[in-house]
């Protein structure tokens, strides 16, 4: 790709072979390594380091002192050829660090489109984070971690290794959180336990009072009915399983992950009853 020397600062190192498209801008003292693309649109303000087999999608940001595309902290990694995608106009803020994937994952970190990651935010390798998210500072992001698309994560959490996030989640501030968290719902403690749902994510998509009222009753009844969990997601399934929204959060419960899934005491659910 061509790129205008007078869009890229001096002080920057830019390896050879590194593909810069259209309109990129480069601040002060960053480093691009030679196997990075940074596509038409992107920027990297100051004391950016972007290394390995990285793409950086157009229009995305990256802010001071952040680091993409490094050697993830895992000591089995032997300098393997993995790579680290961030999709457009996705924002990286001061201090984020984005690890590169493991050949004992899936290879690959990857941000979604128009997320906005937070000050020092650590994202470890093989995490697949969707569109629209929302990560707040000082988030911790173990390896294998999964977040649905337009999720939030509220500030200071921590997610355990291969845990999922589902679309729509709320993860309240400060919380630890040991397992996986079902589509819409908010969870929120020093070990996470659910709380409710996600109602102002779910107004925001323009849900009307109708369906609202029907995601609500599905959810208490998975969460706060009487009887053993699976017969009470199977009776969710008859009664409200024609609606999309609580249609997802039944299909993320009847594939569950290696976390196991969080409920209202915080243990997975094959252990509530």
């Amino acid at each position: 790709m061509n790129y205008m020397r007078e869009l890229i600062h001096p002080s920057s190192v830019i390896a050879p072979g590194a593909g810069i498209g259209a309109g990129v801008r480069i601040g002060p003292f960053c480093t691009v390594g030679p196997d990075v693309v940074l596509e038409d649109g992107a920027e990297l303000i100051s004391h950016v380091a972007v290394e390995g087999r990285t793409r950086i999608g157009a229009g995305a940001k990256l802010f001071p002192f952040c680091t993409v595309g490094l050697a993830p902290q895992d000591l089995k990694y032997k300098g393997e050829d993995t790579q680290t995608i961030i999709g457009a106009r996705t924002q990286i803020r001061e201090h984020c660090s984005i690890h590169r994937g493991t050949v004992t994952g899936t290879g690959v970190t990857r941000i979604g489109a128009d997320c906005l990651l937070m000050a020092v935010v650590h994202v470890a390798h093989d995490c697949d984070i969707g569109d629209g998210v929302i990560i707040s500072n000082n988030v911790v992001l173990g390896g294998h971690v999964t977040i649905g698309e337009r999720a939030v994560i509220g500030g200071a959490a921590a997610l355990l290794q291969f845990v999922r996030i589902g679309k729509g989640a709320m993860v309240g501030g400060v919380s630890g959180v040991p397992a996986d968290v079902v589509p819409y719902s908010f969870v929120f403690g020093t070990r996470a336990r659910q709380v409710g749902l996600n109602i102002v994510g779910l107004r925001r998509r323009g849900l009307d009072k109708a369906q609202l009222h029907r995601i609500r009753a599905a959810y208490k009844h998975i969460f706060h009915g009487e009887g053993v969990f699976a017969a009470r997601v199977a009776e969710t399934a008859a009664t409200y399983g024609d609606d999309p929204f609580v249609a997802e959060m039944l299909d993320f419960i009847a594939n569950p992950g290696r976390q196991g899934l969080i409920t209202t005491t915080a243990t997975a659910a094959g252990d509530e009853d």
